[in-house]
């Protein structure tokens, strides 16, 4: 795709900061990271969403994924590891190519997660929900 900014950094138009790269798969250094070593892993087939992504494909990416948050706690003494992926620009997309966030974290880092719980009214309301997700899964 050509206007897909990470098929271009794929192409070499753009330079970046590469942390591992095979046929498939890339992980390269983020340009805006949110703590030192913040790593980008994406497929070299451009897909925008998750639900795209062949299963094959996904399966190499999330086996680099694990293997990069492992060498940040390995190689830069992480103590921890946020993996983040959003699909849609609802969800904070920016780049519609898939991709995975893989975050080092430290006690020490200064950033948190501010989940705001969104809690069900009854438990029924939450079985009726996973009803709909099941009859889909279920097909």
């Amino acid at each position: 795709m050509n206007n897909c900014i990470f098929c271009k950094l794929i192409a070499g138009e753009i330079p970046s900061v590469k942390v591992y790269e095979d046929d498939d798969v890339l992980a390269f250094m983020d340009i805006a990271p949110l703590v030192h070593g913040h790593t980008l892993v994406i497929p070299k087939l451009h897909v925008p969403l998750l639900a795209d992504t062949p299963d094959d494909i996904l399966a190499k990416v999330i086996r680099v994924v694990r293997r990069v948050a492992r060498a940040q706690q390995n190689g830069l003494g992480a103590e921890g590891v946020n993996i983040h992926q959003s699909n849609g620009s609802v969800a904070g997309q920016v780049v519609p190519h898939l991709h995975f966030h893989v975050i080092p974290r430290y006690q020490t880092d200064g950033h948190h997660w501010n989940w705001s719980p969104n809690p069900y009214d009854n438990p029924d309301e939450a079985a009726a929900i996973a009803e709909r997700i099941r009859a889909v899964l279920n097909g």
